[in-house]
């Protein structure tokens, strides 16, 4: 395994304690090991932007990573967070075309590179890895169609909620009941998809209907059944 960014301490990964790589055998994980680089990125850090040829994916082994896109007015469209077990760049890299999406390290960062070849080779080599890679990348189209249905037929206050549960369900809480992730109030209003200053004035009613508690950056869940309610959610 290659090691940069002053890494040079890491102990290697064991790979098959993530699902995706599971369906490898012995002979294509010592392959991968020997191609793959660990790479460490502080927060602020550009992997890839839009229109530029990616030559890898990044697999998160530690940390978040913001995808998103930009808009006509340089407006961020927010379109998932990765975080550890997730790939990053691999239908770029599958469809051999120019990254459509810019991911940005929301906090520091473990990934491990893989280059273009051999993730193209294990995946026409391996079914079992490249039906894994299938199922990621349904899983991201349905996201997507998900949030498509929202904006048109949710208000603002409804997708709010349900960003706010969306969250909680990808990243959990604390023993406080915080979300365990820091997002500026522009950020949650790019994935809200609406103005930041509809963002900061519902933030502040639902702090004031007790459903929330804010905390600079933090927020605190206070009433999370009330939230599915507002959030039209249901299993």
């Amino acid at each position: 395994m290659k090691k940069e960014n002053g890494s040079e301490n890491l102990k290697i990964i064991d790979l098959r304690q993530y699902k995706v790589f599971q369906a490898l055998t012995d002979e294509e994980i010592a392959s991968l090991n020997v191609d793959l680089e660990t790479r460490i990125f502080p927060r602020g850090d550009i992997l890839y932007e839009e229109s530029h040829r990616i030559n890898g994916v990044y697999f998160v082994e530690k940390g978040i990573i913001k995808i998103f896109q930009t808009g006509i007015d340089g407006k961020e469209q927010i379109i998932r967070f990765a975080k550890e077990g997730d790939f990053i760049g691999f239908r770029s890299v599958i469809n051999n075309e120019q990254a459509c999406t810019t991911a940005k390290v929301l906090d520091d960062s473990q990934l491990l590179f893989i280059s273009a070849n051999m993730f193209l080779h294990l995946a026409k080599q391996n079914p079992e890895f490249s039906m894994a890679l299938m199922r990621m990348a349904c899983k991201e189209l349905g996201e997507s169609n998900k949030y498509i249905t929202d904006i048109a037929q949710k208000s603002v206050r409804e997708r709010l909620a349900e960003v706010l549960l969306l969250l909680m369900d990808s990243f959990d809480l604390d023993a406080e009941n915080f979300l365990k992730i820091s997002l500026t109030r522009e950020e949650i209003a790019n994935m809200v998809g609406t103005a930041t200053e509809s963002v900061i004035r519902l933030l502040s009613e639902f702090k004031q209907d007790g459903l929330i508690e804010l905390q600079g950056r933090r927020i605190k869940l206070l009433n999370i059944p009330k939230l599915i309610k507002i959030g039209n959610i249901y299993d």
